[in-house]
């Protein structure tokens, strides 16, 4: 008999600084694009991560969330937290710091640690910049085409 397939999400929150802005757009373009995110502001974050696999008869649990806890506390809340992500961690560098990067920049910190969470398998990663905004990355393989 097959077991069942199950999600399983854990959450973590940080507050960090940012500012919004690209290096190819000139300040009025970036002050028109990013509005007041193009100043020096911050957020209280939360970040999930949501992982897919067989339901062990035996436990119970797809994984032992407190495995995934650690990955994410040490792969992304340890280095984010209380930051200036601009200029404050070093796996951001080059990247403007919106929502949708920060998705795909903690979906690569979180992967490149795949072995602890198996037999799982990371589904997305979703990061919540505030009540009204959030992104979901569902990793390099997925496209717009259904």
């Amino acid at each position: 008999m097959t077991q069942p397939i199950v999600e399983i999400t854990h959450r973590e929150d940080f507050s960090a600084a940012h500012k919004l802005a690209s290096p190819q757009l000139s300040e009025e373009e970036n002050r028109a694009i990013y509005g007041p995110c193009y100043c020096l502001h911050g957020h209280n974050y939360g970040f999930e991560a949501t992982v897919r696999g067989p339901l062990d008869g035996r436990t119970g649990m797809v994984m032992n969330l407190t495995d995934l806890m650690r990955v994410m506390r040490e792969e992304i809340w340890d280095h984010v937290d209380h930051k200036y992500l601009n200029e404050d961690v070093p796996f951001l560098d080059n990247l403007i710091p919106t929502a949708e990067n920060l998705a795909i920049a903690f979906w690569d910190r979180i992967q490149r640690r795949a072995g602890e969470l198996e037999p799982s398998v990371l589904v997305c990663v979703r990061v919540i910049e505030s009540q009204a905004n959030s992104a979901t990355y569902l990793g390099p393989t997925t496209s717009l085409r259904p």
